[in-house]
């Protein structure tokens, strides 16, 4: 008739004891918070499910999860219970799968300069200034290190700040460009407004400042522009897969630039659009506002990824740097399939490398077809 309880509550004279008078109640639930969050991505497969905590059929199509990501630390928390309980489950034939998790990928720390004074005590961050390279709190000399952003370091640094300042996707995106998700990385909020200066470049390759209509236009693109376009795409979805998130920004940002500078009047939807959609996973609400802007009444998290058009990531002609004694003289443009011969006349008639050898005997010569060319004068 009582509350449940778990069996360590029939203990009576465990459960109730009596100190200085006063009568306390053990706690007798060993198991809070780990019981339940550490099955739960099987729950999700079939939440409203009634009759058992999922139809077998979905846990069939469902598992294993593909990819687990967490923190090292999860290896003793989290993760270890999480495979303990699928293990059970596996055992008593409720899972099918031995193993709840497919890939464990373990993200680096996000690190924060930390200050502790003379006395070895850490000091609030925020309160530390910086003078000719010196670092103050209070007036007095501090000294910095870095360390994982908590309250124990006293280096916190509020979301909730910088989505006040620069917006939930300034902060996502600037996050996601810091460097290899596996590494630990140091945080810079001056270096945010970098992400936000990209995010306003981006939306002015759609929208135009003055008027906020559209500036897209119909026209066909260049090929050097569809170049740009699959060289973009090509590298975003390599590096997506390896959840290289620094690296697709970067191909981005090369994108957005080229179409800023090409097309100062109105992009081309054939090249706007896909820039959109790339952008998405890194700054989701920019992205779909512009979609909605493009003219399209429904998201674009159902949209179709870009695909690589092969054809224009072939390149006619490769440049070749050439050196004279190990010394880079000039970077020629030669046709792809030049031949070993070709490139070392090639090389040999350019003006710069003719003055550099300035009538030297040529003692070897190094050609390597579309890589370099290197000759050892004296």
């Amino acid at each position: 008739s009582g509350r449940p309880e778990p069996p360590l509550g029939k203990a009576k004279n465990w459960v109730h004891v009596t100190e200085g008078g006063t009568s306390y109640l053990r706690e007798t639930n060993t198991m809070p918070q780990w019981a339940g969050s550490c099955w739960y991505y099987l729950r999700y497969i079939d939440a409203r499910n009634e009759e058992a905590f999922a139809d077998p059929a979905k846990l069939k199509t469902w598992l294993p999860v593909d990819l687990y990501v967490g923190g090292a630390e999860h290896a003793v928390l989290h993760l270890m219970y999480s495979r303990f309980w699928h293990k059970v489950l596996f055992d008593l034939g409720e899972v099918h799968t031995p193993e709840p998790f497919a890939r464990l990928f373990n993200q680096g720390y996000i690190q924060a300069p930390a200050f502790t004074d003379a006395r070895g005590v850490y000091v609030e961050a925020s309160e530390v200034v910086e003078d000719k390279g010196a670092f103050l709190h209070d007036g007095q000399p501090v000294t910095r290190e870095f360390g994982k952003i908590g309250k124990s370091l006293k280096n916190m640094v509020s979301p909730d700040e910088m989505y006040q300042a620069y917006g939930a996707d300034t902060l996502r995106l600037y996050e996601m460009s810091m460097g290899p998700l596996e590494q630990s990385k140091p945080w810079d909020t001056r270096a945010v407004s970098g992400s936000l200066r990209l995010l306003q470049r981006i939306w002015r390759v759609v929208i135009n400042e003055d008027s906020g209509l559209s500036r897209v236009t119909e026209s066909d693109p260049t090929a050097d522009d569809l170049r740009a376009l699959h060289i973009c795409i090509a590298g975003v979805r390599d590096s997506m897969d390896g959840l290289r998130f620094n690296t697709p920004i970067a191909r981005i940002t090369e994108l957005t630039n080229h179409l800023t500078s090409t097309y100062p009047a109105g992009t081309p939807r054939v090249l706007a659009e896909p820039l959109v959609i790339m952008v998405a996973p890194f700054a989701p609400h920019l992205a779909e506002e512009l979609w909605s802007r493009l003219g399209h009444p429904a998201s674009l998290v159902r949209e179709p990824f870009p695909q690589v058009d092969q054809q224009y990531l072939m390149t006619d002609t490769v440049d070749v740097p050439v050196q004279v004694n190990g010394k880079l003289k000039v970077v020629i443009t030669v046709a792809t399939g030049i031949s070993q011969d070709e490139l070392r006349a090639t090389a040999l008639a350019n003006a710069k490398v003719v003055a550099a050898i300035d009538g030297k005997t040529i003692r070897k010569a190094v050609v390597v077809p579309g890589k370099m060319v290197n000759f050892v004068v004296s």
